[in-house]
């Protein structure tokens, strides 16, 4: 009998979930969308009963679709994303507040001028931004009528997503986490993996509204038998990036990954090092397995499929995704054409949240082909940004692990590895959020005794070599530089 495992990947716009079997094939998917709330400028919050319905729903789904005996379960959660509840009731006493809710930027502004940027830094791996959950605790605390004493009485509970999917999964039973959601909160602390006492006393949080600290493949508990109508373990979860270094089989020190999505993550395992960057990128926990963390550093870009979504909605250049591979296939590198999609700032290493996009180097022959073109570069330019930072920081990486809704386009992945200069490898599933939280579960359940024996699973479907030489690489590459340098003068 082959065991079965559910993957939970719940993001910030969607649930879904995965059935997988033991050699990580695709059984059955759901997936339902949920809205997205903005009650001011910059702020994004999400409900909870929408969070967890959806949740519910696409894996009842995927149960009966698959009718399958379900043996674990791993879960994988957007990140930051932070929410407090009851208690004794389940009950949230405000929205979610999404990881990328900027209302706290004033609170944050001030810790940076009171000179905690450093410490914070240094205990956690993380920016003092109002990215992560430290903060939005605050905010709840301090904006919810008697929150903050019904918090010091114990009374109320804090979790991101994952610990709020396993408490009501479990009916109440379990409150915990994982080390690498824990990493993203802004109050673990990496170096001894445990919350930290100094930090919690800054953002006047009390302890005992924190979740218990698991490894990322461990005993979660179990899922009460109503919901289901069996009960079963969770055994595995990560956030959502983790979860892909993990799917993607990044095991080693070195090893990296890029998830192309809106944005653009490329994470590098660091093993026991904690490499801290000079370039302002983001110190985490990859993974924490029977007590010990592997470490990763992580560079974020804030545009890259959302530059693909640009062309079709506001441009109205394409009709689909898909076309982009096609009509950049008209042309080679050196068309001249340059975007610089800061339309929502510029992040490492340039750290300019005022600038503004940019579409340089046109002329009267330039058309939809070049504008295309420019925008699937604009993404391996930016890539390449956070590629010399991570080598700057000590870590040389010779070889990209690819996922995400870009990494069907193979002439973005041939342009990827021809500006990057290695190797690029698509898995045979793109799945790899979901499929490393299944990995996590897996361990965790004894379906896999090592990680070895999930290496043996790794299947790549297209690998992309460099086919252009160094040099024009590197020309292509400085005049993305120049471009930049625009935008942040204008």
């Amino acid at each position: 009998m082959t065991d079965y495992i559910l993957a939970i990947d719940q993001g910030t716009t969607s649930s879904r979930a995965i059935i997988f079997d033991k050699s990580g094939q695709v059984i059955a998917v759901a997936q339902r969308e949920f809205n997205q709330i903005y009650p001011d400028n910059g702020w994004v919050e999400h409900d909870p009963e929408d969070i967890w319905s959806s949740t519910l729903a696409v894996c009842q789904q995927v149960i009966e679709k698959a009718q399958v005996k379900i043996s674990s379960i791993g879960i994988c959660n957007q990140r930051e994303t932070t929410l407090v509840w009851e208690k004794k009731t389940g009950k949230a006493i405000y929205n979610a507040i999404v990881w990328q809710d900027r209302r706290t930027s004033q609170d944050c502004q001030k810790l940076i001028e009171q000179g905690y940027s450093e410490l914070i830094n240094d205990k956690t791996g993380l920016l003092l931004d109002p990215y992560f959950s430290a903060s939005k605790i605050r905010w709840i605390l301090d904006h919810v009528k008697g929150a903050k004493a019904r918090a010091e009485r114990g009374e109320l509970l804090f979790g991101t997503i994952d610990t709020y999917l396993i408490w009501r999964l479990t009916q109440g039973k379990q409150h915990v986490t994982d080390a690498t959601n824990a990493s993203r909160t802004m109050l673990f602390n990496i170096k001894t993996q445990a919350w930290d006492d100094e930090l919690l006393k800054l953002f006047k949080i009390p302890e005992v509204m924190l979740p218990k600290v698991l490894d990322s493949a461990d005993n979660f508990g179990v899922t009460e038998t109503d919901i289901f109508t069996q009960s079963i373990p969770i055994n595995g979860v990560a956030g959502d990036q983790q979860a892909a270094l993990f799917g993607q089989n990044c095991f080693y020190p070195g090893m990296a990954k890029s998830t192309y999505g809106t944005g653009a993550f490329l994470m590098a395992n660091t093993g026991a090092n904690i490499c801290r960057s000079n370039n302002q990128l983001l110190t985490t926990v990859g993974y924490r397995l029977r007590g010990i963390p592997s470490y990763a550093i992580e560079g974020s870009i804030f545009i890259a499929g959302a530059a693909i979504s640009w062309l079709k909605n506001e441009l109205h250049l394409i009709n689909n995704a898909q076309q982009t591979n096609s009509l950049a296939s008209e042309l080679d590198y050196q068309h001249g054409v340059y975007l610089v999609p800061a339309f929502t700032g510029l992040g490492a290493p340039y750290w300019q949240p005022d600038a503004r996009g940019a579409l340089l180097g046109l002329t009267q022959s330039s058309g939809i082909s070049e504008i295309v073109s420019a925008a699937l570069q604009s993404v391996a330019y930016q890539t390449r940004d956070l590629q010399i930072c991570i080598r700057s920081d000590g870590i040389h990486i010779d070889s990209i692990r690819v996922d995400g809704g870009m990494a069907t386009n193979p002439w973005f992945l041939q342009c990827l590895a021809d500006i990057l200069q290695v190797q690029v490898s698509r898995p045979a599933s793109v799945e790899t959020s979901a499929l490393g939280a299944a990995f996590l579960a897996g361990l965790g359940a004894g379906i896999y005794q090592s990680l070895d024996e999930i290496t043996a699973l790794y299947q790549t479907q297209s690998t992309f070599k460099p086919k252009i030489k160094s040099s024009l690489s590197d020309k292509l590459y400085n005049k993305w530089l120049k471009a930049v340098e625009s935008v942040r003068q204008f």
